[in-house]
C-alpha cells in the first residue's frame, strides 16, 4: 500500500512537472518574438538560396552590427511602451548626444569624458521628457515630438551645422569600440546582447520591473497599490534616452565622424522594431528579447532588398507592412484571450 501511494505521488509530481514544462513551452511558442524569429529564419533560408553573398562572413558581420544599434535603442523604447508611453525624440537625441561626444573629444579630452558627456546629455533630456509627462500630465506624443525638434536644433547650433571627424588622442580606441569585433562578433552586438540579458533579468526579477508593468497595466490601480507611478514614468524615459545615447556613442565610433543629421527618422524604426518584437502600444506588454529580434528583422529586410536588387526605397514599405501585421496579430491574440 505504501509503495502504491509513493508511486501515486511520484506520478502526480511527474504530471505537474510535465504540465509546467508544457505551459512554459506554449508560452514561448505563442509569443510574438517567437514567430518573428521564425520569420527571420525563413527569410534567411530563402536569401541563402537567392544570393551567394548573403551567408558570407562579411555580410553577417554587417547585418548584426547594423541592427545592434537599433536593438539597443529598442530595448529602451520597450520600457517606455510598457507604460503606455512613446518617445519620438530618440532619433534627434541620438544626433545631439553624438555631436556632444564629438565636440568634447575634439577638444582633446579622453574617451571616458566623451562618454560621460554623451550619457549625461541623454539623461537630462530623458528626465525632462519624463518629468513633463509624469508630473504635468502632458501627452507623451506631444512632449517627445517637441523634444524631437528641440534636440535636433540644439545639435545644429552647437556644431555650427558642421561635420566633426577629429576625436583627439583616443580616436583609434573610439573607432575600435564602434566598428571592430571581439571573437568575430561586432562590439555593438556584444553590448546589445549584454543589455538584453540585463533587461530580461530586470523585467522578470526586480521590483522596479514589476512596477513598470503594473503602471502600464493600470496606472490608477498601481497608484492605489502604493507604487510611485510618477517616479517610474520618469525612470523609463531616462532609461530610453540613455539607450539612445549609448547607441549614438557606438554609432559615431563606427562612422568615424558625426553630423547633427545623425539619427534622422530613426525613431520610426526603433518604435517599429519594438512593436514588431511584441510590445503592445496600449501598455503592459513587452519582451526584452523581442526588441533586438524586431530590429534584426528590419535589418534583414533592408539587406535582403539590396542583395535581391530591389530598390532600397521599398524598405520602409515592408517595415510598415510588418508593423501593421504585428499589431494585427496582437489584437487577434487579445481577442482569443478575452
Amino acid at each position: 500500500m505504501t509503495n502504491s501511494k509513493e508511486t501515486s505521488h511520484a506520478d502526480i509530481d511527474e504530471s505537474i512537472s510535465a504540465k509546467q514544462e508544457m505551459s512554459g513551452l506554449q508560452a514561448i511558442t505563442r509569443s510574438q518574438p517567437f514567430w518573428v524569429a521564425m520569420a527571420i529564419l525563413v527569410m534567411a533560408a530563402v536569401m541563402s538560396q537567392v544570393s551567394d553573398v548573403f551567408m558570407t562572413e562579411r555580410n553577417m558581420f554587417n547585418i548584426t552590427r547594423n541592427f545592434a544599434f537599433f536593438g539597443i535603442m529598442a530595448l529602451g523604447m520597450s520600457a517606455v511602451i510598457v507604460t503606455a508611453g512613446i518617445d519620438l525624440s530618440v532619433g534627434s537625441l541620438m544626433g545631439l548626444t553624438g555631436v556632444v561626444t564629438g565636440l568634447v573629444m575634439q577638444q582633446g579630452y579622453s574617451i571616458g569624458l566623451g562618454f560621460a558627456a554623451c550619457m549625461g546629455t541623454a539623461a537630462i533630456v530623458g528626465f525632462i521628457n519624463g518629468w513633463l509627462i509624469a508630473y504635468l500630465r502632458m501627452a507623451p506624443f506631444v512632449v517627445t515630438l517637441g523634444m524631437l525638434a528641440i534636440a535636433r536644433s540644439i545639435g545644429m547650433v552647437i556644431s555650427n551645422n558642421k561635420m566633426i571627424y577629429e576625436f583627439g588622442p583616443d580616436q583609434d580606441l573610439f573607432e575600435w569600440i564602434g566598428g571592430e569585433s571581439v571573437v568575430g562578433v561586432p562590439n555593438p552586438v556584444w553590448v546589445m546582447m549584454i543589455l538584453t540579458v540585463v533587461f530580461w533579468w530586470v523585467y522578470r526579477y526586480t521590483t522596479w520591473g514589476r512596477w513598470v508593468f503594473a503602471v502600464g497595466g493600470n496606472q490608477n490601480a498601481a497608484k492605489m497599490a502604493g507604487i510611485p507611478v510618477e517616479q517610474v514614468i520618469v525612470s523609463v524615459y531616462v532609461l530610453c534616452s540613455l539607450c539612445a545615447g549609448l547607441a549614438a556613442f557606438l554609432l559615431v565610433g563606427w562612422f568615424g565622424s558625426v553630423t547633427n543629421a545623425l539619427g534622422v527618422t530613426y525613431e520610426l524604426n526603433v518604435i517599429a522594431a519594438t512593436v514588431i518584437g511584441g510590445a503592445n502600444l496600449m501598455g503592459g506588454v513587452a519582451y526584452a528579447f523581442g526588441a533586438p529580434i524586431g530590429a534584426a528583422l528590419m535589418e534583414l529586410i533592408r539587406n535582403s532588398l539590396l542583395l535581391a536588387g530591389i530598390d532600397a526605397l521599398w524598405q520602409q514599405f515592408f517595415v510598415g507592412l510588418f508593423l501593421i501585421l504585428a499589431v494585427l496579430l496582437e489584437q487577434i491574440r487579445n481577442r482569443e484571450k478575452s
